[in-house]
Order: structure tokens, then C-alpha cells, then sequence
């Protein structure tokens, strides 16, 4: 053994070859964190002492290869300036030159996933061998920054410039097929087979059949690109790159202006352009929220993997009443991630309805080639369609997701609770309704609680599970097990109208109605809030809601905080609900829905929604930019701020990663209660006051005005 360690080890293998194995103590995958860095340089000098080694094989002692950096030692770094991010760099960037710079021929086996610094080392390398099952690529973007260790540099002089910057710009990962047509990688194999290809390039290497020296010669000098090539490649890549970023999100045009600088200097000098880069890009807001959330989605993941620990027995099969689009959507999901489920209707056209839905959502998958027809069978047969209750004896959980009428719902729970086991959890979709209050008809209600999905089931991450007054910590633990197995995002919230995310977001849309009662364009107020960030305006997203259901929620919100979301006027919502205008769902809201060219909803501006509003509003003016976010996000923060005060949910990681999965929250914020400590909560508090006539939901809550006295922040040092 030449070099042993926590996180790596280096012994010398058969015909000179030496293998520096990465195999991180107590980690489920490897990571660059300080001890592997600083292991990674031990363990070169002592591939550099020894002077026997012909060649070097890295490979990982794991299931993967290496997963990136060690994103909860950023934070530290990335606040100690560009200095402190320079020390957290450089080591790294020396052992991978070192690396690059042996005298002997280097070659990668990649196992599984390859990413960020993890394929930065595999660059490093002269040979890469892929596995089969692996996936390489560079997702720096997504956490607002660039490649760091050497993927600017490297990977352009491998690959070519237009690929490296579509690769790096987007963050995507990339499957063997696009490594090898890229020239990324050098072969792809069977995982188990992965080993000995690896071996062979590098015997050949040693032999001299492969020249690796001519491979490093084109890593370590300027691209080849003459001044014309590069002001068209550079040019159209950057103005392509900057629109589907948008102005908030600049590290991908970052990226490319490090390939763009580096391009005509050496290895070395391009890796100080990349630094430059890489430094610019950590100190922005943007790096700084969407750090702040990676952490956070590993918390609420880490949260939920608690709750699933404490299970008593697995979700093997499922149920779901009402067959409808929700209730489709969940008997898909289940189905798709393996989990059998019966799809319970009243009326075979229900069970159509679910039906079609699950079918049409599986045969894109099959068009898209990301599944297979016999796949696509497998999944269908998990669901089972019935008019009847049989068979419901056998299931370990039951999600109700019939049309949301307290009356209705009683009536069909208590029903369903006379066809169960006594063990059986019975968990709502209600998106409003108080679970307590569902619950009251119940002879077991500590097997009851929310299961709170959200539309469309298959793309929108978020689960709510609500917990009732009497809701039993082994139910809980159950059904975010079986939210986990779905591949969704549990977040467990205590019971109150609207649990967490919709009592947010009703707030917000009162701030919406107080903007057009006083004289606001809905067009203005959507095309302000879009630009702040949000995915869509606030008319748009009533619309695609459902207006119809978007009143019904806020009759339920004002009947449960009567003092804040009770309202005095005819809202904007209450004129486009009586003329019949549900939004997407019947082609007419605040805006008129026609079909684009692919068949899709879109939206166009008609006068007609502004003549039906004319008598319920002040005559129209322009709003200052600034005055519609204060009046927009002012309610929703001070009911976020209530909600954790209240302890409807636990942590503001758990609360800003709810509306982020939930709403869309603008990612680049970081959420609500981080976008709170970025402008200062005393920052906050003034902005409320200005907007006090308004009403209590511009009433700061008093633990904000005690944090804006006392300097706090939500996420203290995170």
C-alpha cells in the first residue's frame, strides 16, 4: 500500500500500474470535502516518490464515482471573500495539474455518477472509461455557479467549444451515449466489465500503442479557433446561453465568458480566468440563495428519511377515491414508482378519466424513448380500476381525492373507514379544509390525516402531509414513507385552513385584489411579478388554477382568518367567477385561452375581462414597479412568518422549500424567509409599514419586529 486514508488509498496492481481508489469513510458516496482534497495531495506525493509507477487507475471504492464538491463547506468560504473562496480552490486545482502532469499515462474507470469536481478529476485523466449505467456532467450552473476546478478549461479542449458551453451552460447530466458521440468519454462498458476496459486503455498506453502525451498536449494549450470562428462561435453561444438563463441567473453566460477568455492561453492562465469567474459568480446573491437551498432540500430530505425510520411497516398496496385528474395523477404516480393501486370511482367515466390520464402521461415517456412499451404495460397493470369497494381489506393506505366538499368528503371518509382494516391509514388531497374537521365523523382518527398533492401530480414535487389533532405519529411516519417512495418531496405540517402553502398564497392573491380594486392593470402586475421572478403573474396563475376553485379556497381562508382574509369588496377573482370565466379549464379568466401551435393553452389579452371589472374598480393608473412587489409579497411573508411562529411548520427550510416545490417560488430568492434576511428584516418591517392602511395582513407579526430590532436572521450563519 502506498498511500492509505479516510477518504483514499493508493496500491500498486498488477505490470506496474498503481490504483488510487477514492472510498470516503462514512459517506454513502464520495465527496470533495477538505480531508479528500488534502488526502488527494498526500496521496500524489506518494505516487510521485515512488518510481516504479508505469501508469494510474482511479476508481471508486463506491456505487459512484465522485458526486461534486462538499456544498456545506461553501458557505464559510464563499463569506470570507474572494480570498476565502481562493484557498477553498486552489488545493484541488494543484492536485488535478498534478495529476494531469505525471509522467506516466492516467486512466478513469466512472461508475455511476461523475459530477461537478468528480468529472473535473476525470478530465484531469488522459483515458476515461464509462460505465454503462453512469452519467457524467458539469451542474455547477444550477447552484449559480461555474466549474471551479478546471470543467471551463478542460472540457472545451476535449469536446469542443459549442459542446462544452452546451453542457456546462445547461448543468445537465449526460448518459453514456452523449459522453461517447462528445468524445467525453473513450469507451463506454458494462459497470462490471468497467474495471478491466480501464486497465487495457492503459496497458495499451504503457505500451505505447495510445499517445497520451499528445492527449495532455491538446488539454494544456490555447483552442485552436481563429479570431473569425470565435466571434460567431462565442457570439451566438453567449446571446443564446444569456435568453434562456434570464437576467437572474448569470453564471451561465459566466461560464461561457471563462471559455470565451481562456480560449487562447495555456492550461494554466485559463484556469486563472476561470477562477476570476468562478469568484464573480459566488459572491452573487443568486450563488448565495441557491446554496442556501441546496442545503435546505437536503434538510427536508433528511427530515423526511427521520419520519420514513420510523415506520412500522411498508406501503405495499394502495387505494385512491375519485378517479378524476387528481386522482389519476396519484394512481399514476404510485403506479409508475411501484406501488399497486386500486382507482376507485362512482361512475365508469371517472375511471375513464384516471385511466386516460395515466396512459397519456406513460406514452410520452414511451415517445420520448425514456420507457419501454412492455414498461409502459407493467406500469398500467399496478392499476387497478373498480366501481366497488372489494379488495379494499388488503390495502395499507387509502388517499381521498373526491371533489372538496366538507359534506361529500365526510360522507365518503366514514364510508371508506367501514371497508378497511383497522390498521389502514386514511389520508385526504383536501387542499383547504381543516383535517380536524374531516376527521370529526371518524372512529379512528388517529389513522386520519392530509395527504395534500399537488397539480399536476407527476411534475410538482411537493407533498403536504397534515398532521390533525389526533393524528398518530406512526400515520405520519407511514404515509411520507410512501410520499418518499412516490419520489415527492414530504413536508409535515400541523392542521389549520389551507395547512401551509395555500394559506400563503391566498395572502398574496389579496394583495393581488387590493391592487386592481385600487386601479392596477392585471397585465402590469403580472409582467412585474414575472420579472421579479415569479413563473407566472398572479391573474395568469388564478387562472391556470381555476378561478372556480381559486374562489372556493378563499371563501374557506376567509371563514378561517376572518380578520385578514375576510374582504370588503368585490374582488377581481369574484367578477371573473360570476361572468363563467374559470380560467385554462373553460378557455377564459382574466386572459382568453387559445391553442399554440403544439396544442397548448395560450394566453391572450382581450378587453372583455377589463369591461367586466369596470364597475368594481378605481379608474386605471400605473403602479411603480416597486409598490406592486411591497403590496404583492408584504401579505405572504407576514403569514409565513405566522405559520412558523405558530409551529404550522418547523423551520424556515422547511417552509421556503414548500413554496419553492409547491407555488414556484423564484429559486434565485432562496424563499421567502432567505430573500427576509437579504434585504434585512428591519428592511421588511418599514416596507410593511408604508402599506399599513391596507389592513392586517400588512401587519408585521411581533417575532419579526422583535428579529428587525435585535439584528436576527432566519438562518442565523447558514
Amino acid at each position: 500500500m502506498l498511500f492509505s486514508g479516510k477518504a483514499l488509498s493508493v496500491q500498486m496492481l498488477d505490470n506496474g500500474i498503481a490504483e488510487l481508489k477514492f472510498d470516503l469513510e462514512g459517506e454513502s458516496v464520495n465527496k470533495f470535502n477538505r480531508l479528500t482534497v488534502s488526502e488527494f495531495s498526500d496521496a500524489l506525493d506518494a505516487i510521485e516518490k515512488a518510481g516504479d509507477i508505469k501508469g494510474l487507475l482511479l476508481t471508486s471504492g463506491k456505487s459512484v464515482f465522485i458526486v461534486g464538491a462538499d456544498i456545506t463547506e461553501f458557505g464559510g468560504a464563499f463569506s470570507a471573500g474572494p480570498e476565502g473562496i481562493a484557498e477553498l480552490m486552489n488545493k484541488n486545482n494543484e492536485n488535478i495539474n498534478r495529476l494531469e502532469d505525471l509522467p506516466f499515462p492516467t486512466a478513469v474507470a466512472i461508475n455511476g455518477y461523475a459530477l461537478g469536481g468528480g468529472f473535473e478529476v476525470c478530465l484531469g485523466c488522459d483515458f476515461r472509461v464509462m460505465g454503462d449505467k453512469a452519467k457524467v456532467g458539469l451542474p455547477e450552473v444550477k447552484l449559480g455557479l461555474i466549474p471551479g476546478w478546471g470543467g471551463t478549461v478542460r472540457l472545451p479542449r476535449v469536446v469542443g467549444v459549442d459542446v462544452a458551453a452546451e453542457w456546462i451552460a445547461a448543468g445537465k447530466e449526460q448518459r453514456p451515449d452523449a459522453a461517447l458521440t462528445a468524445h467525453a468519454v473513450d469507451a463506454v462498458v458494462p459497470t462490471d466489465k468497467l474495471k478491466d476496459a480501464a486497465l487495457k486503455l492503459l496497458e495499451r498506453a504503457i505500451a505505447g500503442e495510445l499517445n497520451y502525451e499528445k492527449r495532455r498536449e491538446i488539454k494544456k494549450s490555447p483552442i485552436p479557433l481563429n479570431d473569425t470562428e470565435a466571434l460567431m462561435a462565442f457570439f451566438t453561444t453567449k446571446a443564446f446561453v444569456g435568453q434562456q438563463a434570464g437576467r437572474n441567473y448569470p453564471s451561465p453566460v459566466n461560464a461561457v465568458t471563462s471559455i470565451e477568455q481562456g480560449y487562447k492561453v495555456d492550461r494554466d492562465e485559463a484556469l486563472k480566468i476561470e477562477q476570476q469567474q468562478f469568484i464573480a459568480s459566488a459572491q452573487t446573491e443568486t450563488a448565495k440563495s441557491l446554496v442556501g437551498l441546496f442545503l435546505s432540500d437536503q434538510k427536508v430530505g433528511k427530515v423526511a428519511k427521520g419520519w420514513e425510520k420510523k415506520s412500522d411497516k411498508d406501503i405495499e398496496r394502495a387505494a385512491v377515491l375519485g378517479a378524476g385528474i387528481m386522482g389519476g395523477g396519484i394512481a399514476y404516480q404510485s403506479a409508475y414508482k411501484g406501488t399497486p393501486i386500486k382507482m376507485k370511482d362512482i361512475a365508469q367515466d371517472g375511471i375513464d378519466l384516471g385511466l386516460k390520464e395515466a396512459g397519456k402521461l406513460l406514452t410520452k415517456l414511451v415517445d420520448r424513448g425514456r420507457m419501454t412499451p412492455a414498461k409502459m404495460a407493467e406500469t398500467l397493470n399496478r392499476i387497478e380500476p373498480t366501481l366497488s369497494y372489494d379488495g379494499f381489506d388488503n390495502v395499507d393506505i387509502v388517499v381521498e381525492a373526491v371533489v372538496e366538499n366538507p359534506k361529500v368528503k365526510h360522507a365518503v371518509l366514514k364510508e371508506v373507514e367501514g371497508k378497511v382494516t383497522d390498521d389502514t391509514v386514511i389520508a385526504s388531497n383536501t387542499s383547504t379544509i381543516s383535517i380536524d374537521s374531516l376527521a370529526e365523523p371518524l372512529s379512528r382518527p388517529e389513522n386520519f390525516l392530509g395527504m395534500h398533492f399537488f397539480n399536476p401530480v407527476h411534475k410538482m414535487p411537493l407533498v403536504e402531509v397534515i398532521r390533525g389533532e389526533k393524528t398518530s405519529e406512526t400515520a405520519i411516519a407511514r404515509v411520507v414513507a410512501y410520499a418518499n417512495k412516490m419520489g415527492k418531496k414530504a413536508i409535515v405540517v400541523r392542521d389549520c385552513p389551507g395547512f401551509l402553502v395555500n394559506r400563503v398564497l391566498f395572502p398574496y392573491f389579496a394583495g393581488f385584489a387590493m391592487l386592481v380594486r385600487d386601479g392596477a392593470d392585471f397585465q402590469q402586475v403580472d409582467k412585474v411579478m414575472e420579472r421579479w421572478g415569479w413563473p407566472m403573474g398572479p391573474a395568469y396563475l388564478m387562472d391556470v388554477v381555476g378561478i372556480d376553485t381559486g374562489v372556493h379556497a378563499e371563501q374557506v381562508m376567509a371563514e378561517g382568518f376572518p380578520d385578514r382574509m375576510g374582504k370588503s369588496f368585490t374582488a377581481a377573482s369574484d367578477v371573473m367567477y360570476e361572468a363563467g370565466r374559470y380560467g385554462q379549464k373553460n378557455g377564459k379568466g382574466f386572459y382568453v385561452y387559445e391553442e399554440d401551435k403544439k396544442g397548448r393553452p395560450k394566453k391572450v389579452a382581450t378587453d372583455e375581462a377589463y369591461e367586466l371589472l369596470k364597475p368594481h374598480v378605481a379608474e386605471r393608473r400605473e403602479f411603480e414597479n416597486d409598490e406592486i412587489i411591497e403590496r404583492m409579497m408584504v401579505p405572504m411573508a407576514t403569514e409565513l412568518a405566522r405559520c412558523l411562529e405558530e409551529g404550522i411548520v418547523d423551520s424556515p427550510a422547511e417552509a421556503d422549500m414548500a413554496l419553492i416545490y409547491g407555488i414556484g417560488f423564484p429559486p434565485f430568492r432562496g424563499g421567502i424567509f432567505a430573500w427576509l434576511d437579504s434585504i434585512g428584516l428591519d428592511t421588511f418591517v418599514k416596507m410593511a409599514e408604508k402599506h399599513s392602511d391596507l389592513g392586517p395582513l400588512y401587519e408585521p407579526t411581533k417575532g419579526m419586529r422583535e428579529m428587525a430590532a435585535s439584528g436576527k436572521t432566519y438562518y442565523g450563519d447558514k
